[in-house]
């Protein structure tokens, strides 16, 4: 923090620019994830589903939706915070946002704040996509939101420490690989 304590107005200017960002890249930002995993909703549930209509009672299609959601969550958080710390390091602009006066936790707030928010509104696109397929029960709509808010802060916070970490492009889309893979593996062993 600086001295005269939090800065709200400079942590709001870098979510802002953040944000803005992504409304100029509406359709890589929202839309190509949305497509992808309806999709995977499309391929699962006609390859897989018709086979196996339903999971400990739970018709297939709905069975998969969480998996999907959060697949979108894990990839988008990490590239969005990632991408979002590396590209004024490409461009040579973040030696402004590092003379701002922010200290470095709200700079990560900010960044990392834009990229959550940016994850978890496109969860909830997904999901209400989803329920365009097959009818769909929250039974716990909050801790849905908590885990949603709770697994993209843990995700973008990572990306942050790839985009910090990343010398190039190809290390940026490299590591965020090598994480999820295990990642990919642990879920399929719960």
């Amino acid at each position: 923090m600086s001295a005269v304590g939090f800065n709200r107005h400079g942590v709001w200017a870098v979510y802002r620019m953040e944000m803005a960002r992504t409304l100029r890249t509406v359709l890589q930002s929202l839309l190509t994830p949305v497509i992808t995993t309806s999709l995977y909703f499309v391929v699962f549930g006609a390859a897989i589903g018709s086979s196996m209509s339903q999971v400990h009672g739970i018709a297939y299609g709905a069975f998969i939706v969480p998996g999907l959601i959060m697949l979108t969550i894990f990839t988008e958080s990490l590239s969005n915070a990632a991408f979002g710390i590396y590209l004024p390091k490409f461009t040579g602009t973040i030696y402004e946002i590092l003379s701002a006066p922010l200290s470095p936790m709200e700079i990560v707030l900010a960044y990392v704040g834009a990229a959550v928010t940016k994850s978890v509104v496109l969860g909830l696109i997904i999901l209400g996509t989803a329920t365009l397929y097959i009818h769909i029960d929250i039974v716990h709509p909050l801790w849905m939101v908590a885990f949603l808010l709770i697994t993209a802060a843990s995700f973008s916070l990572f990306g942050f420490i790839i985009g910090i970490l990343s010398r190039s492009f190809e290390q940026l889309q490299f590591i965020p690989m090598l994480v999820m893979t295990p990642l990919t593996f642990l879920g399929g062993a719960f």
